[in-house]
């Protein structure tokens, strides 16, 4: 089992930026890929952003150039920096973490980008 804490979400101007984290306790020995998904009310999850373990990347489309994930092996904490914020990355951001085939996740926060 693997708990997710995360931080960082707000409300922020069209253009502006911010950083979400999200620090794993527990199993944190087994930790594979780490990522981000969101969800606005009505609509899928979808996926945002997702790195492993060794640092490969993988970006939604609609964030690529704009959104950077990153991640801290010895503190257990995935990063996921968001510059040139638009309206439509207004929603709740949820933290994951895949352990040993199983996919642990955070509470969510919210992100809500004013035009």
């Amino acid at each position: 089992q693997v708990q997710l804490a995360e931080s960082g979400g707000g409300l922020v101007q069209a253009g502006g930026s911010l950083r979400l984290s999200c620090a794993a306790s527990g199993r944190v020995f087994s930790l594979n890929t780490m990522g981000w998904f969101r969800q606005v009310p009505g609509k899928q999850r979808e996926l945002v952003a997702g790195i492993t373990n060794d640092g490969s990347t993988l970006y939604a489309d609609s964030v690529k150039g704009r959104f950077t994930i990153s991640r801290d092996n010895v503190r257990n904490t995935v990063f996921l920096q968001m510059n040139s914020l638009k309206p439509e990355d207004t929603a709740v951001y949820y933290c994951f973490a895949d352990v040993d085939g199983d996919t642990s996740w955070g509470q969510g926060t919210p992100v809500t980008v004013s035009s």
